[in-house]
């Protein structure tokens, strides 16, 4: 059953998270075996990615990169960290791994031919601006806003695009339910990865941006303040949410996930949450 809507203009945000955004890839599968589209996606770090199958009707294909590349050191590992201080190896993940002649090539002719808006959120790494990119910067085997909107500091280096640096879209506009209300939609489905009424704390951020800021110091005061903007930004998503403009899908519990951690249990337990909270969408756009 594919599901039109006529009265509303939907969005779906995936703010990603690492490993994390199993949580993601499970709601958007869920929404391929329910028929959901939606007119516009918004993707930050890993859940740009887990967008980019959605679009090119790919179910299951981010559950294998999470649950069985994920586990290879070419794809994240102290020794690509040591080698080229890229801990994710993202030309591996988003070239090597999904070209058209790579191990699950993404479907770039159903991607591009989707037409729902796209939009990826990055942060320009010179003075901590947000970028968001469209669907005008992707082409057929050429993703890089993806890898640009992937790239966590210090554990990568950034991303360049056209000489311009780039960091995970999650320092500048890391739930951007403002951005999707601007856009005009008004049903937004806010795609989280971690508890929903957990503050975020700075504590974690504040070593890595003191490294940051020898050589991006506008990035580093982004990364310093991130909780604080995150934290505000849910709040405002809770806000919309009273008045239906908003649905929060978050998990219960992160199954013993973080960013750059993992087991394979866990990737699947959070997995299996995200297809099951996914249930609610539906009735949601229906209403």
């Amino acid at each position: 059953m594919t599901m039109t809507h006529t009265a509303h203009r939907t969005a779906i945000i995936d703010v990603g998270g690492g490993y994390r955004a199993i949580f993601g890839a499970g709601v958007l599968d869920r929404c391929l075996a329910d028929g959901i589209t939606f007119d516009g996606c918004y993707g930050v770090s890993a859940g740009s990615a887990n967008i980019t199958s959605f679009l090119a009707n790919q179910p299951g294909r981010n559950h294998r990169f999470y649950t069985e590349y994920a586990f290879r050191k070419e794809y994240a590992s102290t020794e690509n960290f040591l080698k080229d201080h890229n801990f994710v190896h993202l030309d591996y993940v988003y070239g090597t791994l999904s070209d058209h002649d790579g191990e699950y090539p993404l479907d770039y002719d159903t991607f591009l031919a989707n037409p729902a808006e796209f939009t990826v959120v990055a942060c320009d790494a010179r003075d901590g601006s947000t970028k968001y990119f469209t669907r005008a910067d992707l082409g057929y085997e050429s993703i890089d806003p993806i890898k640009a909107s992937s790239s966590v500091p210090v554990a990568n280096e950034p991303y360049i695009i056209d000489g311009v640096p780039y960091y995970d879209g999650g320092i500048a506009d890391p739930v951007p339910i403002q951005k999707a209300i601007d856009d005009g939609y008004d049903r937004v489905v806010v795609v989280l990865t971690r508890l929903r009424d957990v503050l975020r704390e700075q504590k974690k951020d504040v070593a890595p941006a003191a490294i940051l800021r020898r050589s991006y110091p506008a990035a580093a005061e982004r990364l310093l303040n991130r909780y604080r903007t995150y934290n505000d930004e849910v709040a405002l998503a809770k806000e919309y949410e009273k008045d239906g403009r908003a649905l929060i899908l978050a998990p219960d519990d992160l199954c013993g996930l973080s960013t750059l951690t993992k087991t394979y249990e866990g990737l699947e337990r959070m997995y299996r949450k995200g297809y099951a909270a996914a249930g609610a969408i539906a009735d949601y756009l229906a209403g």
